[in-house]
């Protein structure tokens, strides 16, 4: 009897240790999807701001928040000032409370290693490594100035780094080996050169030298985009080494993030040579073992940086950080849709707007209800992205023998703020095909019609709607075809708005008719709504 209790008790220790699988990245189709507990899952993200987990009364304090919020996975840094306060001497603490608080909370994690570089910077490096400026050597400008980044061609620099950040993974998969918690891991944050394009110290110049003889580059010619590649060949380098050794001990997805070359800057005016999407082939190159290049968004022009860093088959996209702001839900929307990415994340989420949380929370909960269908699809090539502004109101997409003709919902009339001069809120959607002539539309704020491509050749005349939804008079009357229209047309043949059960099947809730698709006009959903409409269209 003892016997086959010890053994009883030994299968149970075993499903305790084999229930949680680690997290892995998996192909589907031309989609790259985060799979966690044997399970894929789209990332519903939110980043802390920088000091939101470093002390443990804080972390119990934002991690019920991030659950309310709606996120299923919330990014936190592992400080390196803080684990290695004293040279040789650790301290898990926050990150085991991290992982507790997230458990308790049903919330996976992303760490961010802050150790030899945040945001160009080694602000995060502990003040023994810092004072040390003969042992650990700093970059240095053409000038000869010294700055607060420490130099990447240090062998001293990497050892420390990689010690901590060894060390402290360690600790982390022995504390997350039983649930698998922790999904993702970035190294570094924002790796990158400010005010020179390149280290000019004594060590990167013996380097770059002999970078340019293998390149055939002429050293003694001044070029910031020469600068920009050598250094993100070694930032690269360096990057790959930690990635290797996050392999051998704790297995899982690894990025790197990059903050954006915009607004015309030049090599040092932004942080050069990080992950950016023109040096994407050096990066790919050099750091194999880095799952993804992932870009932080914080200026204008959303959808043009998410195209940059999704490449089919190469690069997947993952938004580690974007402005968190009004139009944060609709942009998560547009990047599922558009591109099959694997997670989304407004950054400082902890330190947000009521307003910003209202529109996340309705944006997640749609996206987390709608999950079990896009998982399903992904990386099939049936489902689109929108995303609408004042500028960008309209969006033409042609599929079999349909064109889809999705718009901002102020380009309809009926709103007040749509003509009083309000600046439009973005908006955003994702359409999916299920079958011919069958397609899900969610999101907020988009109007969508679909039309025949015989009907779209005959270039009717477009018609200026008045705030009725009929016809303006005078110049805008209709006027009769000078030829006979011949084909057919495509209408609505039902529009219900429907939720979306954990098999992927679709579960009634009302008739989207009448005046709620315009007489069979359109589907629809309203700025400050969030739906799932099932269509079904047909011939006429």
């Amino acid at each position: 009897m003892k016997l086959r209790l010890t053994t009883i008790l030994a299968m149970l220790c075993v499903c305790v240790f084999t229930t949680a699988q680690k997290a892995e990245l998996k192909k589907q189709g031309h989609a790259v999807q985060m799979v966690a507990d044997g399970k894929p899952m789209l990332i519903l993200g939110g980043e802390l701001s920088n000091s939101a987990a470093t002390s443990i009364a804080d972390i119990e304090e934002v991690m019920p928040r991030m659950k309310a919020i709606g996120l299923n996975t919330v990014l936190v840094p592992a400080y390196w000032d803080l684990i290695e306060p004293t040279e040789g001497d650790f301290n898990f603490e926050l990150t085991d409370k991290v992982i507790d608080e997230a458990r308790a909370n049903d919330l996976k994690v992303i760490f961010l290693w802050f150790g030899a570089w945040k945001n160009s910077m080694s602000c995060y490096a502990p003040l023994w490594f810092k004072k040390d400026t003969k042992r650990f050597p700093r970059s240095e400008t053409e000038n000869g100035k010294p700055l607060e980044i420490a130099s990447a061609f240090s062998e001293e620099v990497f050892q420390a780094d990689s010690k901590a950040f060894s060390a402290w993974l360690r600790h982390t998969a022995e504390k997350d080996k039983a649930t698998g918690t922790v999904i993702m891991i970035q190294i570094e944050n924002e790796i990158g050169m400010l005010e020179s394009a390149r280290d000019h110290s004594r060590l990167a110049d013996k380097e770059f030298e002999k970078w340019c003889r293998q390149n055939k580059v002429d050293a003694s010619v001044s070029d910031p985009s020469v600068d920009e590649r050598f250094m993100a060949t070694y930032y690269a380098r360096y990057v790959e080494r930690m990635a290797k050794i996050a392999r051998s001990i704790y297995d899982i997805p690894l990025y790197v993030n990059a903050a954006m070359n915009s607004r015309g800057r030049k090599p040092g005016e932004y942080p050069s040579a990080g992950p950016l999407a023109h040096l994407m082939d050096i990066w790919k190159k050099e750091a194999p073992s880095v799952d993804i290049m992932a870009p932080d968004i914080y200026d204008t022009g959303f959808a043009s940086w998410a195209s940059q860093y999704y490449v089919k088959d190469k690069n997947p996209l993952f938004i580690p950080e974007s402005r968190c702001c009004i139009n944060s839900g609709v942009r998560a929307f547009y990047v599922f849709g558009e591109y099959d990415a694997l997670g989304f994340s407004p950054f400082a989420i902890d330190q947000t707007s009521k307003d910003n949380e209202e529109v996340i929370n309705k944006s997640y909960a749609l996206l987390k209800e709608l999950s079990p269908l896009l998982l399903k699809y992904q990386g099939k090539g049936l489902s689109h992205g929108l995303l609408f502004d004042q500028e960008n109101k309209e969006r033409i997409i042609e599929e079999d023998d349909l064109t889809i003709i999705a718009r901002h919902n102020f380009t309809l009339p009926w709103d007040p703020r749509a003509t009083d001069g309000s600046v439009w809120p973005e908006g955003g959607g994702i359409i999916l095909k299920l079958d011919k002539y069958e397609y899900v539309v969610a999101g907020n704020g988009i109007v969508v019609e679909f039309k025949s491509k015989t009907e779209m050749s005959q270039n009717e005349q477009k018609k200026k709607l008045g705030e009725d939804g009929f016809l303006e008079t005078g110049d805008d009357r209709q006027t009769a075809s000078a030829s006979r229209f011949s084909g057919r047309r495509i209408g609505l043949g039902s529009v219900d708005e429907v939720g979306v059960s954990s098999d992927g099947t679709l579960r009634y809730v009302r008739r989207e008719n009448g005046d709620q698709d315009h007489q069979g006009r359109h589907a629809r959903i309203s700025v400050g709504d969030y739906k799932i409409l099932h269509i079904r269209l047909y011939q006429y």
